[in-house]
Parts: structure tokens; sequence; C-alpha cells
């Protein structure tokens, strides 16, 4: 059989997203498979020798589907001319890291293996700090397993694989609902991005904020959009947008602890 086009998938399951708009993102299958067997899409936009690469990602938590949105509108914002930074940049898209959880009816956090993605990266001590956090801190919150052990889920591992290959300068990672930023690693943390402020919530154990930014040193910046099941205004996304751009230009140079 044929394989099934991305955009017969997420249309009508994506607040705000039309087929115009998923078909002009232009998605490409990266090889990559969820636990189901859905491939895992990415799109590259700008220079691909940039020195400023930057990985956006959306979707890790499957109920969250908003954040996939936003994820399509920036890439079609990413396309257009007179978008550019005073440097080129290469950007990396993954809208849609679980696409089992975001699928499913309910749409569901976690993996198809029950796994919580965003605490199933390999961080120091993961055994002994993520079982205990899981345990005493969420009371064994199903939504929120780390796994049986560090990136033992394809789509961490995935991840892990385009931070190791792609070597991005800086992470952005969407999420939903608490409607704030979030920041870890080495750089001044943007104050704002739209209507949403810099409340820095602290790491977890196996979370992307604490593998990427601090173990690793690529600033990751968490954007918790306001409401899981609609985006923004088209208005505010843009602006979101335009003052991530002014913050790039200003915090992220293009050489950083993943170029060098």
């Amino acid at each position: 059989m044929p394989p099934v086009p991305p955009c017969d998938r997420f249309v009508g399951k994506l607040p705000n997203v039309t087929r115009p708009l998923c078909e002009g993102a232009a998605l490409k299958d990266s090889g990559a498979r969820s636990v189901q067997g859905m491939p895992l899409y990415l799109r590259d936009v700008g220079e691909p020798n940039a020195k400023l690469r930057v990985l956006v990602i959306g979707a890790m938590h499957g109920d969250e589907p908003s954040s996939a949105a936003v994820a399509l509108h920036w890439i079609r914002l990413a396309s257009q001319e007179g978008m550019e930074l005073p440097q080129a940049v290469h950007w990396r898209f993954v809208p849609m890291v679980n696409p089992d959880g975001m699928l499913a009816t309910p749409p569901r956090r976690t993996n198809a293996h029950g796994v919580d993605l965003n605490r199933n990266f390999p961080t120091p001590n993961w055994e002994r700090d993520a079982a205990l956090y899981w345990q005493k801190r969420t009371g064994k919150d199903p939504r929120r397993w780390p796994g049986p052990k560090p990136a033992s889920e394809p789509e961490t591992r995935f991840l892990h694989e385009q931070m190791q290959s792609f070597k991005p300068n800086l992470i952005v990672s969407i999420h939903a609902p608490y409607g704030l930023l979030d920041f870890d690693g080495p750089s001044v943390p943007p104050s704002r991005l739209g209507r949403l402020y810099l409340d820095q919530v602290g790491i977890f154990p196996g979370s992307l904020g604490n593998y990427g930014g601090v173990q690793k040193g690529v600033p990751v910046v968490t954007i918790e959009l306001p409401n899981a099941l609609r985006t923004p205004l088209d208005a505010e996304m843009r602006q979101m947008w335009l003052d991530l751009l002014r913050w790039m230009a200003a915090r992220v140079p293009g050489e950083g602890p993943s170029a060098r």
C-alpha cells in the first residue's frame, strides 16, 4: 500500500491547520518511526551551511496538538521572504514527535508504550532520579512515567540522534497549556515571546531541558502555550516568532558548544 500523506493524518486533528498550510509545510519522512510505525516528519528551511542551527520541536506530548499546529505555522513564516536574521539560519522543524499519542482516541500525553517522552532523555543518574521523582513527586502518575530505562523510546532516540547529527545551537520545544516560557542552558533567556513571559520552573530528571540545556550546553527555550487544544491567534503566533528572531539575533551566536 502507498504511504498515507502526512496531511491526510494531521488535517482535522490539529487546531487552526488547513490543508494548504499543512501541504505548504512540505514535511519530509525522516526515516525514523514511532512505536507504532508512524513516520516522524521533519522540514529543513534556510541555509544548509549556516553556522546557526535551530531545532524546533512540537507535540512531544500527544495531548498538546496546539504545539504541532504552531510549529506548522512557523514553518510558513520561516519560509517567507523578509524574515531573515542578521546571520543565516538553518531551521529544522519536527512538528510532531509523538504521533502515536496525538492520533490516539482520545489523544494521550504519552507514547504508545505509555512513556512520557519528556522524562526519557538520558540525564545523569537517570536510573535513580527519574524513578524517584516519578514515585515521590508525581505519585506514580501514569501520564508522567519516565519509562524502563533512559532513551528507551524510538521517539526519544530520534531526537537524541537529531541533536548528535544536526548539532543545533538552539532548541525550541513547544508545549501547552501553562502559558509561559521556560529556559535551560547557557545564554540570557528571552524575557517574553508575544504574551508569554519567562517563568523558569526548574529542571526534571529525563527532561529535554535538563539533557539539552544543562548537560549538553545547548540553550533550550520551552514554550508553554496557553491552551493545548487551540492555537493563539495568527497575529500572536507571528509576534512570538518575531520576538524569537530578535532574541536569537542578540543572544544566540552561530558558534557555540554544539558547533565547536
